[in-house]
């Protein structure tokens, strides 16, 4: 049996789309790289797109060495990633700070009840009287 080629025109219309969808520039679909939409990109059938197959070849050897990501769906999940390291850092932050702040909480409620038993001795101990300072 022989091999079934599409035309040169359909041809040119799968690498122009195939082009435009890798550099997230498409313009008949919504950019997913998908083989669905190179040929909807095209302007041709599925069934010709799947005649094409040195476009499919490199489409699938692009695919399989970059991923099916767009550029634009590729930043998202790095600004994705960059967002949960900032959560994680944020909240490493929020318990050290909690940590601090219960260990402080305890410091001063100790401070608090030495100042009470203090200044309760003091009343015990009957009014102090101040002398006054001998100035030269």
């Amino acid at each position: 049996m022989s091999e079934v080629k599409v035309s040169a025109q359909a041809e040119r219309k799968l690498r122009d789309a195939m082009g435009r969808l890798l550099a997230g520039k498409p313009q008949r679909t919504d950019g997913r790289l998908t083989k669905n939409n190179l040929a909807r990109e095209a302007g041709v059938s599925p069934a010709t797109m799947f005649r094409a197959r040195a476009v499919l070849a490199d489409w699938d050897a692009h695919i399989e060495t970059h991923g099916s990501l767009t550029p634009g769906e590729a930043r998202r999940d790095a600004n994705i990633d960059d967002l949960r390291r900032q959560l994680a850092a944020a909240k490493k932050e929020i318990t050290e700070l909690n940590r601090r702040l219960t260990a402080a909480a305890t410091v001063i409620t100790s401070l608090h009840h030495d100042n009470r038993m203090l200044r309760a001795e003091h009343d015990a101990a009957g009014t102090l009287i101040a002398f006054p300072s001998q100035r030269p």
